[in-house]
């Protein structure tokens, strides 16, 4: 039997049980003994569809006669009924209609029966229709309430709405135009079905779809559009059950909601706002038209490019809507004058914060309870600063593929994509061809003396096909902020030539790719202008990772969040979904336990070997060094400590600093770690103190936040409201921040000062021009495989964290010198100035508040060693004893007996001391007082009267000027610790999963 004339005849089984005896609908056959069944179904089936063929006027017979006379004057060209023999439809049409049995028939019952039963297994459930509750685009909202982006599953944007808010005007638009009897037949119109049938026989082109709107409602949600006999026999029993178990209000709002209407809209109410910038409910008659004529072709209706097309379909509309009564011949007039209306045409491309948007759906699960943030359409108020948001990724992405073009690591892969095919069917359609370069932009003032801003001259004439191509091209690195460039040569007497998207033609600096560029490759390129022509230079994806947060410290809202350096390379999100060793990052909790402990910043440390005896006795000894090795450079200050990030002297407060014995000292720094939540088991090693337990990126964010703080913790979060029209499914309380109790004010605010040394003098001098307003410290892990920056102004909190991913288990360094301070301290000071220019306040660091400020006294010493001064000198943050007075901490850890028998034999004959500390290298430092080379920096140790009794001071201490202007980004101390190499560990209070291995 013919394979074409087996599917007919399945399919006319199909609709013989639909449209004879809905309720009783077969779906298996025997093939040995249900012949005789199916033979009397298809001619109760066909008597029935004669009788729609009278009605629809149609003369069947005559029908048959003809296309046995000329197959081609009914089919054309058409290819619905390719490979079938005409006489063989001729006799199984007299068998099965007209009642004859002819001995030459080709039909087979078994065959149709195999081919039905094998076509309808595993239906869908008629009754999940009825519960289905259709995906939406949700629409997110920035901090300020401005429109970000949307998000939304694939063909799932829409905003549902109930049938009942669905004006009747335009539910009877769509009826008239899609199907006019859909409030009185099953499930399947059988007159629309014959009437495609005879349409499509007869005029090839475009087909008729002859479907019902039940029927798109089956076929869009539940059995699939693919273009089989077998889709369409499921569909027609689908939709026939449909009709069984749902009300016709109920289909047709599944319908109105879930159809495509062009301009990316699903749904009617998403279509209305797209076109006419209004909800559905206001809709006009001429508007409900346009939309109810888009579901046969939003392509090829589609208003934007083919507006006669739009009209002319839109006039068909209006004409059905008057014959079918639903408006007066005067609105259908009114209407069909009536100019299209279209509001401008919106792509809203979100192209940054996909990775803070995937943390918003985690937390709207969490905390507002939502299965995801596609399920309807919402609306959710972010805490994100957009324009921060935007510079924020941008900023990491410069920097990464900055570090490996200066290392010799970048690696050029191939472009992101070539458009030599689309640019030949470009100019294959009729494209003309490509213009001239852009003349040279013409430099513009600024406003400001000194300084031109070129302005772009665009192209006369028709855009070129290459441009044509990169409008309209996918790249796969969508959130990559370096604008896309065509290349138009690739040699020659005028080099690498790219196109940029505006136009304008640039020549191209290829650094690594230099001699792998084809013609028509798309490449990521940062341009710039020379002598007022457009140029270009070569940016390539690095392999090396980052991630940057921005923390409001009062309220714990996240203003910007890069994950990584691109989204779809990697979806991890480096602030919260993975952990990495801090390093001297987390150093201040020491520093914190010490000052609370009630050593003073000007306490002296010996900056010298140490060994300490294992914890309990067991495991091994431990013996750190500083990040340039050494024996260390003798006593120094607890301040200098710490803006030189000095492992050795982090060590020697256990010993005595914080407790008598270094276990109990390890313990007090695990408490406050454990209260600041910057970690949820606390590993008792040494080596904790020196960062080599990984953490959260949010974490270490949240506590450099409670030191701006003075030891209040907020709560970091991203999602401030979820709402679903009026309703408020979810809103963020207010509550008061946590006080982190394992230190008091005091050491807080004091920690605080020594991290604005770190700008000032430190590790992070590179941001000595910034040290009024800021304080924080650098981090580099073991091998430099961690480079990071910490840091806050009164207002926000930034880390910048820069690395390799290790997940396939192996550690890879980032290069020798590349620690916190060369590669996270720029990425930090330039995410500082843009959230300055995006509305984030820029104050001075704040002095004490009044609690502080009660048990605090200022007073000047010399900076290096600690000793007071008369006058002059760093004004220094002491703590008080409740009884007002100022406790001396200076000699506690160092005796004053061991300092003086290290004094040099030279100091002795009378020479001046210009070599610093016994132990460090000759010279003046960097960080001395202006005065140092005056007078003996251990004041009255060798000779020099003490000054007078320690005064309290009540005002506020303004923040100190750097003494080191043209401070270097490494001092001579030696920058960074070296972690202790440790096992990985599993984290418990890692949110998405219990080994997160990068």
């Amino acid at each position: 039997m013919n394979a074409i004339l087996i599917k007919l005849f399945a399919t006319a089984l199909t609709l013989s049980q639909v449209t004879t005896r809905p309720d009783a609908i077969r779906t298996q056959f025997d093939p040995a003994k249900d012949g005789p069944a199916v033979v009397q179904l298809l001619r109760d089936g066909c008597a029935h569809m004669r009788k729609a063929f009278d009605i629809e006027d149609i003369n069947l017979d005559d029908l048959i006669s003809t296309a046995m006379e000329d197959p081609k004057a009914v089919a054309g060209e058409s290819k619905l009924l390719h490979g079938l023999d005409i006489a063989e439809l001729n006799t199984s049409y007299k068998q099965f209609c007209k009642g004859e049995n002819p001995a030459n028939s080709p039909f087979e019952a078994r065959a149709v029966i195999e081919f039905y039963n094998k076509a309808v297994t595993d239906l869908p459930d008629a009754n999940a229709l009825k519960a289905l509750r259709l995906p939406g685009a949700t629409t997110i909202l920035d901090g300020r309430g401005q429109r970000f982006s949307e998000t939304f599953e694939p063909n799932g944007r829409r905003v549902a709405v109930p049938i009942g808010e669905v004006p009747p005007l335009v539910q009877k638009a769509f009826i008239a135009a899609e199907d006019k009897r859909f409030l009185t037949h099953r499930g399947i119109d059988e007159r629309g079905v014959i009437r495609a049938f005879i349409g499509n026989l007869a005029s090839p082109g475009r087909p008729q779809g002859g479907s019902t709107i039940t029927q798109q409602v089956v076929k869009n949600l539940s059995v699939g559009d693919d273009v089989t006999y077998e889709r369409k026999i499921r569909e027609m029993i689908v939709a026939a059950r449909a009709e069984r178990v749902m009300t016709k209000p109920e289909i047709l709002g599944l319908y109105l909601n879930g159809i495509y209407l062009g301009r990316g809209a699903y749904g009617v109410e998403m279509a209305s706002r797209s076109y006419f910038g209004k909800s559905v409910k206001d809709l006009n008659v001429a508007e409900a038209a346009l939309l109810g004529g888009m579901p046969k072709g939003p392509n090829f209706y589609n208003p934007d490019r083919y507006p006669d097309r739009a009209r002319e379909r839109r006039a068909y509309v209006l004409t059905r809507m008057k014959e079918e009564g639903a408006i007066t011949e005067a609105e259908m007039n009114t209407a069909l004058a009536a100019p299209l209306g279209l509001a401008p045409l919106e792509r809203l491309r979100q192209d940054a914060g996909f990775h803070f948007v995937d943390h918003l759906t985690r937390e709207a699960r969490t905390l507002a309870g939502l299965d995801s943030l596609t399920a309807g359409a919402y609306t959710v108020r972010s805490t994100l600063n957009a324009g921060l948001q935007e510079a924020t990724e941008g900023i990491l992405q410069e920097s990464l593929s900055r570090y490996e073009a200066s290392t010799g690591r970048a690696r050029y892969e191939g472009p992101e994509a070539n458009l030599a095919d689309a640019v030949r069917r470009i100019e294959a359609a009729g494209a003309p061809p490509a213009p001239e370069p852009a003349p040279a932009p013409t430099p513009e003032p600024k406003g400001k003396k000194g300084s031109k801003q070129a302005k772009v001259v665009k192209p006369a004439g028709p855009k070129p096909a290459w441009q044509r191509a990169l409008e309209t091209a996918r790249l796969p690195l969508y959130d990559v902020h370096w604008p896309a460039a065509v290349v138009l040569s690739t040699g020659g007497q005028g080099g690498v030539r790219v196109g940029l998207a505006d136009g304008r033609v640039a020549s191209l600096n290829p650094g690594a790719a230099r001699g792998r560029l084809a013609p028509f490759d798309v490449v990521r390129v940062k341009v710039w202008e020379s002598k007022g022509a457009p140029r270009a230079d070569l940016r390539i994806r690095p392999q090396v990772q980052g991630a940057v947060v921005v923390l409001e410290n009062r309220t714990g809202r996240i203003l910007a969040m890069a994950g990584g350096f691109s989204y779809p390379l990697s979806q991890l999100n480096r602030v919260t979904q993975s952990v990495r060793q801090p390093g001297s990052t987390l150093k201040p909790l020491t520093y914190l336990a010490a000052l609370n402990a009630g050593l003073q910043p000007n306490t002296l440390v010996m900056d010298a070997r140490v060994t300490l005896p294992p914890i309990g006795g067991v495991g091994d000894s431990w013996s750190p060094k500083n990040y340039e090795g050494g024996g260390g450079s003798g006593p120094v200050t607890l301040r200098r400590g710490l803006e030189h990030s000095k492992n050795l002297v982090t060590a020697q407060l256990l010993r005595g600093g914080i407790a008598e014995k270094a276990p109990a000292s390890l313990s007090k720094v695990c408490d406050i770690a454990l209260e600041a939540q910057l970690y949820a088991e606390c590993e008792r090693y040494y080596p904790f103190v020196l960062g080599a337990q990984p953490v959260r990126m949010i974490d270490l964010a949240t506590f450099y936040a409670a030191v701006a703080n003075e030891g209040e913790r907020p709560s970091p979060y991203g999602l401030e409201s979820v709402t679903q029209g009026d309703k408020v499914l979810y809103q963020h309380a207010d509550r008061p921040l946590a006080r982190i109790g394992s230190a008091d004010r005091v050491a807080f605010y004091q920690l605080k000062s020594l991290l604005q040394g770190v700008t000032q003098r430190g590790t992070a001098a590179a941001l000595a021009r910034f040290s009024p307003y800021v304080a924080g410290k650098t981090g580099t892990s073991e091998d430099e495989n961690d480079a990071w920056f910490s840091g806050f102004t009164n207002e926000i909190t930034i880390v910048a964290w820069v690395g390799y991913d290790n997940a396939d288990g192996r550690r890879r360094t980032l290069g020798r010198g590349q620690t916190g301070g060369h590669l996270s301290v720029p990425i930090f000071s330039q995410v500082l100035q843009a959230a300055w220019a995006n509305g984030v306040a820029k104050s001075p660091l704040s002095g004490p508040s009044p609690e502080a400020k009660r048990l605090i006294a200022d007073e000047p010493i010399d900076l290096r060693s600690g000793s007071r001064v008369a006058g002059g000198g760093f004004m220094e943050h002491f703590r008080l004893s409740v009884d007002g007075r100022l406790a001396e901490t200076r000699f506690k850890l160092v005796p004053q007996e061991q300092i003086y028998a290290m004094r040099p034999d030279s100091e002795q004959d009378g020479d001046a001391i210009e070599g610093g500390l016994p132990g460090e290298n000759p010279g003046r430092m960097p960080d001395e007082a202006p005065d140092a080379d005056r007078y003996d920096p251990f004041g009255a140790l060798f000779g020099r009267p003490e000054p007078r009794p320690y005064a309290r001071r009540a005002q506020p201490v303004p923040a100190p000027e750097p003494y080191w202007p043209g401070a270097r980004s490494r001092s001579p101390f030696g920058d960074e610790d070296e972690g202790i190499r440790r096992p990985r560990r599993r984290d418990p209070d890692y949110p998405f999963g219990d080994d997160p291995n990068y």
